[in-house]
């Protein structure tokens, strides 16, 4: 049994999610979100909860249930309340800055790098150092903050470049004369 497909989505107020077949909807006060669940999975609206289930008790179903629960988690929570991934810059010289809706790095290249956002994903810098990417799709938070990110990885001497902000960076011994 899936520990994680067991527990039903709850639907909170302000949100309404409709099961049409094998698609499922939800929409909020941020914005719209579908997903269609695989047919080996069955998806149920129970008073304000989704509840997710096998279709049988093949391998295959068993194991796309638990991961039908969490993508319904997420188009849930991104509806509501949205997901933001935040990044943050170190070196000498290197600093972010909006440009209209373009973000602009300068990260010790001979030019700036200019960064396009995708639709449904706002770019913030509330300081230089420092990136917020949000929206309500949480794999395209997660995709662009590792867009941005892949502009200047943090190398491990002196742990220059992007980074996220949980990110702990290994740092390691330089060269010994």
């Amino acid at each position: 049994m899936s520990r994680i497909g067991k527990k039903p989505v709850s639907v909170p107020a302000g949100v309404t999610a409709t099961v049409e077949g094998q698609k499922v909807t939800a929409k909020g006060p941020k914005g719209e979100l579908s997903y269609v669940v695989n047919d080996e999975v069955l998806v149920k609206m129970q008073e304000n909860e989704l509840v997710i289930s096998p279709g049988n008790q093949s391998k295959d179903a068993r194991s796309k249930w638990g991961m039908t629960r969490t993508m319904l988690e997420n188009i849930v929570t991104g509806v509501s309340n949205g997901f933001e991934r935040k990044l943050e810059i170190n070196g000498v010289g290197y600093r972010a800055a909006m440009q209209g809706k373009n973000l602009q790095l300068a990260l010790g290249f001979s030019h700036d790098v200019v960064f396009e956002a995708p639709d449904g994903i706002t770019l913030a810098c509330p300081k230089p150092t420092e990136i917020v990417v949000s929206g309500i799709d949480k794999q395209q938070v997660g995709q662009v903050a590792a867009e941005i990110r892949k502009f200047r990885k943090p190398e491990p001497y002196k742990g220059k470049g992007v980074k996220y902000a949980e990110e702990r960076i290994v740092r390691k011994e330089g060269k010994k004369k």
